[in-house]
């Protein structure tokens, strides 16, 4: 059981997605709001066909308040254009929408939200989804993969492979962008992070 009361009590049960992000920063579903400098909500077309899942915002999102927009942001970028999915008809969010970090002197250090966090904001993931509707989802990383499939799912043994939700819904597995970064075999992991993206675009073409 999750030591945090969860979100569900701020996330608003109608509307669209400018009730929702206008509803994330009284959000105290957890601890994570009274460290982080903001809350970052998902961005993109209110119709999205795919959606992006990613892990939680990074230190340069936690200071710009937008998604995706740090380094591990621009490598997503090069990697969508690579695959031939254009960034402004994809919404992208993250499974936890504070910055969980550690102190090292000035520098603050990302650090992997908890089980907790991850169930605490599930349901702000939730009603994404619910007003989005997307025919995919593209999930980046474990802590999103954890969110969406559950704690056994293993993004290495499952990557690039087709999978199936609950709901019915398509989605697809793989690494989160900042992972391709510390890579030591960048280009081959880079180019192993495009084809999961292709596979994804192939399924959308399809639908």
């Amino acid at each position: 059981m999750s030591k945090f009361t969860g979100a569900s009590a701020w996330v608003p049960s109608e509307g669209g997605l400018k009730k929702l992000t206008a509803a994330l920063p009284e959000c105290r579903g957890c601890d994570l709001y009274e460290y982080a400098e903001r809350v970052v909500p998902g961005e993109g077309p209110a119709r999205a066909r795919m959606m992006l899942i990613g892990e939680q915002p990074g230190d340069v999102e936690d200071k710009e308040g937008h998604v995706f927009v740090g380094p591990a942001g621009r490598l997503l970028d090069k990697a969508l254009a690579e695959a031939g999915i254009d960034r402004s008809t994809v919404y992208l969010t993250n499974a936890v929408k504070h910055f969980r970090f550690e102190r090292q002197g000035k520098r603050r250090i990302h650090k992997t939200p908890g089980a907790g966090h991850i169930s605490a904001c599930h349901p702000w993931l939730d009603r994404e989804l619910e007003v989005v509707k997307p025919a995919l989802v593209v999930v980046l990383g474990a802590v999103a993969a954890r969110a969406v499939f559950g704690p056994g799912f293993k993004v290495t043994e499952q990557r690039g492979r087709p999978q199936e939700l609950p709901d019915g819904r398509s989605a697809v597995a793989t690494v989160h962008p900042s992972s391709v970064i510390r890579s030591r075999e960048y280009r081959r992991d880079f180019a192993l992070f495009v084809d999961d993206l292709r596979v994804a675009a192939g399924l959308l073409g399809g639908g």
